[in-house]
């Protein structure tokens, strides 16, 4: 099974209209306020930092270059072709590799798995927006990256980040003119309940070694000019404890 069509056109249709300069996505904001806080809190957990390191729905690439910066062989990953070709583009010296990629579809993560070998995943608000039939199918493809020895980074909106969202898309003035895109193009911030993600962990056989809250960054800014946070809860998690 992958992700269906719908859902890849939507993403596709969003990448090739985004623009070129640093921030001008709504999540993509500077990696000090998003991968570099995430990593402080990842590298603990690491049983072993020098496995490949899988930036899961990379994007543009602006957290995949941090990471790259860090880390000896870092993949960039995302099921959009036009999101790679913005993460080339950035990265002219290569830093990370770039790979289209379905975590959806099993054979794909078995044929990377293959690869790369057991590998350390960060994904970062990717699960809500997945169609609800796919997100277990997609934590099954991170447990099949991860193998025995790698450990995965996730972090998702928490259920009382939709209210937030939906009162900026509902502004008497409508969406603020970043988070406009993402709804033109169809993809409206799902909702995955708190209570769901540790079932979907424990049914992929992973297990929570580190958990916490701790908000989503982004690259926008209310009425008030303060820049817009989205509750979010984090993960580390791996085979065994």
């Amino acid at each position: 099974m992958s992700v269906t069509s719908r859902y890849r056109e939507a993403w596709e249709g969003f990448w090739r209209e985004a623009p070129e300069e640093p921030g001008a996505v709504f999540w993509d904001a500077e990696p000090a306020l998003t991968a570099g806080r995430h990593l402080a809190l990842f590298e603990a957990h690491l049983a072993d930092p020098g496995l490949p390191m899988v930036d899961l729905g990379c994007g543009n690439g602006t957290q995949t270059r941090f990471l790259a910066d860090r880390f000896t062989h870092v993949l960039g990953a995302d099921l959009s072709a036009a999101a790679l070709d913005h993460a080339r583009r950035a990265d002219p010296a290569g830093q990370a590799a770039y790979r289209l990629f379905d975590a959806v579809e099993k054979a794909e993560a078995e044929t990377l798995h293959a690869e790369l070998g057991d590998a350390n995943v960060y994904m970062r608000g990717v699960l809500h927006q997945a169609e609800p039939d796919d997100r277990q199918l997609m934590v099954n493809g991170i447990a099949t990256l991860v193998g025995e020895r790698g450990r995965a980074f996730l972090v998702e909106l928490s259920e009382s980040a939709k209210p937030v969202l939906m009162g900026l898309a509902q502004g008497p003035a409508g969406p603020p003119p970043k988070l406009a895109p993402i709804f033109r193009h169809g993809i409206a911030p799902g909702e995955v309940a708190d209570a769901a993600v540790p079932e979907y962990l424990r049914a992929a056989g992973l297990t929570v070694l580190a958990s916490g809250e701790l908000p989503l960054v982004t690259t926008e800014h209310g009425p008030n000019g303060a820049r817009i946070e989205l509750p979010s809860k984090w993960a580390v998690v791996g085979r065994t404890a």
